[in-house]
């Protein structure tokens, strides 16, 4: 549903100053803004002295940790943070959940979805957890996913609210999750978007023919195998037809997360959406060279080289994308309790303002640290500043499609 935005805000943070608020997360930018922190978390917490609002904010560098009586104090550092502009608001409550997206126009596009089943289960406080499927669905049953699985799935499902328009469009929404696995993911959206109004038409594509086929008659044996079918091929050459609307890739490991952002771009998806799994390509490089000065101990230990590369891997993606022509938001989608892999690539294609500038901090960043994504070798070459075509990992000047 689309508002605006101050009244979309104003409803944010009465949640956030209810007693029922269990967390809230501000992230991202609105366009031609950015807020002074790159992430605010918001939650409750059980003090000596009673319970306050813990807000735990963090500028890209370190987090800083507050924690604030009821009233005033607290009352003011919300207001303080509502005023940032922000790009995503994500706020559960004992009762619902909020998530809230800034559009291009200043508009806000709220989803809100109430609370169906209570789970007490350890690390959760005993505060009632809202599904947008519910564990015991039989689906689950049906498909075999542990708890931890499901978890997964349903923050999965939240990130999509988020993204998606209400109301969906009419027609058919065509729909790829590349890397299916066992289609706890593939069954789940489409169970998800039948509940939102939507047409959906889901194809899941798995390098196994086992797996096509043991997801197949998962199909069959859920009623609809008329809108959910599976495909036998890897990511990059596998028959989907037509090009999808949604591309969805959860924990494709490695570089099957650059094959699935690339095949994305050249079907000109309207929403992406690739959680990414481990990150060994860029890592690998950054063992090979030495780094850049004076970044040299940013590396020399092996667990600080696996983590920066994690973050440049997936910058790279991020910035790339946008010289694509998709706006991205890299966002958290659930607690790293639950699984460290929980970052989460959220592209929609349209709506940016300078994709040249975006490619001249791509470019920079590459030669700087002297590595090759695997994405950059997926995709067409994209003009450089002077509008010359910047050769691909073949030699091929291809500029790409606008």
């Amino acid at each position: 549903m689309t508002r605006s935005l101050a009244d979309a805000l104003d409803d944010v943070r009465a949640l956030l100053l209810s007693p029922q608020l269990t967390r809230a997360v501000a992230a991202g930018r609105r366009r031609n803004a950015a807020p002074s922190v790159v992430r605010a978390e918001l939650r409750p917490v059980a003090l000596r002295s009673g319970t306050h609002l813990q807000i735990v904010t963090n500028d890209g560098t370190r987090p800083v940790t507050r924690n604030l009586p009821p009233g005033a104090p607290a009352e003011a550092a919300v207001d303080q943070l509502l005023a940032e502009p922000f790009g995503n608001w994500h706020v559960e409550t004992s009762t619902s959940t909020l998530q809230l997206r800034v559009t291009k126009k200043g508009t806000a596009q709220v989803h809100r979805s109430t609370a169906d089943r209570a789970d007490t289960g350890p690390g959760d406080h005993d505060r009632a957890k809202r599904y947008l499927l519910d564990p015991d669905d039989p689906l689950f049953a049906a498909i075999g996913a542990n708890a931890a699985k499901r978890r997964q799935v349903d923050a999965f499902l939240r990130a999509l609210a988020a993204t998606l328009p209400d109301p969906l469009p009419a027609g058919p929404l065509h729909v790829v999750d590349l890397g299916c696995g066992n289609a706890y993911l593939t069954f789940a959206a489409y169970r998800y978007l039948v509940a939102r109004g939507a047409q959906p038409v889901v194809a899941g594509v798995d390098v196994r023919e086992d797996q096509r086929r043991r997801n197949t008659a998962l199909a069959d044996q859920l009623g609809c195998a008329g809108q959910v079918r599976f495909v036998a091929g890897t990511i990059q050459q596998a028959p989907v037809e037509p090009a999808p609307d949604l591309v969805l890739a959860l924990h494709a490991c490695d570089t099957a997360t650059d094959e699935a952002l690339a095949r994305a771009v050249d079907w000109q998806a309207r929403w992406v959406l690739a959680a990414p799994c481990c990150h060994h390509d860029i890592a690998a490089q950054l063992r090979r060279q030495p780094a850049p000065q004076p970044y040299g101990p940013l590396v020399s230990a092996g667990i600080l080289r696996e983590r920066f590369a994690d973050v440049l891997t997936d910058t790279l993606r991020a910035t790339l994308l946008r010289a694509y022509g998709y706006r991205v938001d890299v966002v958290e989608f659930i607690d790293s309790r639950h699984t460290p892999r929980n970052l989460l690539l959220r592209a929609r294609r349209g709506g940016v303002a300078d994709r040249r500038e975006q490619h001249r901090a791509y470019r920079a960043l590459v030669d700087q640290w002297a590595v090759t994504p695997r994405l950059q070798t997926l995709l067409p070459a994209l003009p450089d500043a002077a509008g010359t075509a910047v050769p691909d990992a073949a030699g091929t000047a291809v500029v790409s499609r606008p």
